[in-house]
Parts: C-alpha cells; sequence; structure tokens
C-alpha cells in the first residue's frame, strides 16, 4: 500500500476549495478530518468517509500534517491562535490566500511555536482539484514539502520554490493579477460588443482563440523587460496610446463605462507627455516599480 494512503491529514476550512481538498484526499484512501467555523458543510466528506470535528483543537488532535485553507490571514490567526500550545512539533501548511508578508509573518508566528510552515498558493478552480492542470505553488519549509509531496500530488502539480513563505504566495498573486486583468478586459470587451447585440457567449469564444494567440507573445515580452530593451520597437507606446483613445471612444460610444481601461490609457498617456512615445510598449513596466 503506498504512504500516501495512510498518511492522517486534517483540513481546517470547508469553502467550495477546502471541499475539494479533502474529496480529493478522501478519493486517495487517506483518513481525512475535517473542521469548519460553521456547521453543516462536512455532511458529505464524512458520508465519504471523513472525520467531522467539532472543534480546531480535536481537529488537530489527529496525526500528519494540518492544511489550513480557510477565507483570509485574520482567519488563520483566529482558528490557531487558541490551539497554538498545542502545535510544537506539528506541520501547518496553509493553502489560505494570504498575501507574501502576511505569510512571512505566519512562518514566524509557527516558528516561535515550535511548528513547521509551508506556505501554498493555489493555481486552480475548485473542480480542477486532483486533475490535470491544476497546480499549487509552494515556500516555506522544505522538509515539510519534501514529507508529504506525495500527498500533496494527490492535489494538484506541486512545485517547490525555497524557503521564503512569502515566495509562492508572490507568484500566487501575481499570476491572479495576469489573471484577473485578462477578465476585466474581456467583460469590458463583452459590454460593447452586447450594444451590437452580439452576446457575451458568442464573444467569449472568439476572445478565447484572440487572448490564446497574443499570450504566446508573452515570453519575448518578458525578455524585453528583463534587459530593458525598449527601443526600436515594432509599434510604439505612441501607437498603442493612439488605439487606447480609438477603444474609449468606442466604449463611450456604446455606453461603457471606462474602469478597465482608463487606467492603462492613463499609463500610456503619462509616458507620452514625458517623452517615451517611441518606445516599446513595455515600457509601461518601469512606470510599475
Amino acid at each position: 500500500m503506498a504512504e500516501t494512503t495512510k498518511t492522517p491529514v486534517t483540513i481546517l476550512g470547508l469553502g467550495a476549495m477546502g471541499r475539494a481538498l479533502a474529496a480529493a484526499l478522501l478519493k486517495a484512501g487517506l483518513p481525512t478530518t475535517v473542521w469548519n467555523r460553521t456547521s453543516g458543510k462536512d455532511a458529505e466528506l464524512r458520508a465519504a468517509g471523513a472525520i467531522g470535528a467539532a472543534t480546531v483543537a480535536e481537529a488537530i488532535g489527529a496525526d500528519g500534517p494540518i492544511i489550513a485553507v480557510l477565507l483570509d490571514h485574520a482567519s488563520v490567526h483566529a482558528a490557531l491562535d487558541p490551539v497554538a500550545d498545542r502545535l510544537a512539533g506539528r506541520q501547518l501548511i496553509n493553502l489560505t490566500s494570504t498575501a507574501p508578508n502576511e505569510a512571512r509573518e505566519l512562518a514566524a508566528w509557527a516558528a516561535r511555536h515550535d511548528c513547521h510552515y509551508l506556505d501554498g498558493g493555489i493555481m486552480a478552480v475548485p473542480p480542477m482539484i486532483g486533475q490535470p492542470g491544476a497546480s499549487i505553488l509552494y515556500s516555506g519549509s522544505q522538509q515539510v514539502f519534501d514529507a508529504h509531496r506525495e500527498t500533496l500530488e494527490l492535489l494538484a502539480a506541486a512545485e517547490y520554490f525555497g524557503d521564503d513563505a512569502g515566495f509562492a504566495s508572490t507568484y500566487d498573486f501575481a499570476l491572479l493579477a495576469t489573471m484577473y486583468a485578462m477578465f476585466g478586459g474581456f467583460l469590458h470587451g463583452a459590454a460593447m460588443m452586447r450594444s451590437v447585440g452580439v452576446s457575451a457567449a458568442e464573444f467569449g469564444r472568439r476572445a478565447a482563440a484572440w487572448v490564446s494567440a497574443m499570450t504566446q507573445s508573452l515570453p519575448q515580452q518578458g525578455a524585453v523587460v528583463d534587459s530593458a530593451a525598449y527601443t526600436d520597437p515594432l509599434q510604439s507606446i505612441a501607437f498603442h496610446k493612439a488605439a487606447l483613445d480609438a477603444i474609449n471612444r468606442a466604449s463611450r460610444d456604446a455606453n461603457v463605462t471606462l474602469d478597465f481601461v482608463a487606467p492603462l490609457k492613463t499609463l500610456l498617456d503619462r509616458q507620452v507627455a514625458d517623452g517615451h512615445g517611441a518606445l516599446g510598449f513595455e515600457r509601461t513596466f518601469e512606470e510599475l516599480v
């Protein structure tokens, strides 16, 4: 029998992601204890074999790693501060969405209580857990990562980025920032297309192909940023400013607000005003740092 089928795991937090993680562990045959601040979310998991705990103290009484997948940084402290004296020698894997410095604070807090801390950023939505394409980025205690990698791989592809507990969440949030900007652009475009009778679903099909094609250039754009080689571009900031100006006019004509596109226009306007209009669009990076 594989070692992962013997490793007991505790899940703290049964939102959609917590339930998905627990379900994946149960499917693999791991003894799984679950706890949630409000009752009633563990019924299906208990029916599948999970052990329901009424309190955090009861939940962490089980052996094995403790996986926290709670609402936010404050929720982790609210759940674990009252039982901190019971964490000595234990292994805490925090998959809650916490900012990098919050993850570092939790790592320091865990160290003061002789608890080994691993932070993780989940690059998946709940239905993807346990499926190809899901990944979780980790940083913090390599000891915890190495000891439980097989278990972690049951949830998603697991990648370790070193002992800085805030590194994984930095990567996580940077990727999410990319995603949200893309989703925001899609919603803006869908609003424009509604003005001419095109459904958001129909626009989405065309936008998916277009965005997929455009993302192929991201590594090349990254190389330009890393080298600061902004001169002699294929298309200049001034060119893109003209395009954004036209998009803004078209959006107003379609009665679509400029909340998503206006900040980018502001960045381009500023660069042109400062004399950078002939440089490449990638130079916009310098306005952000």
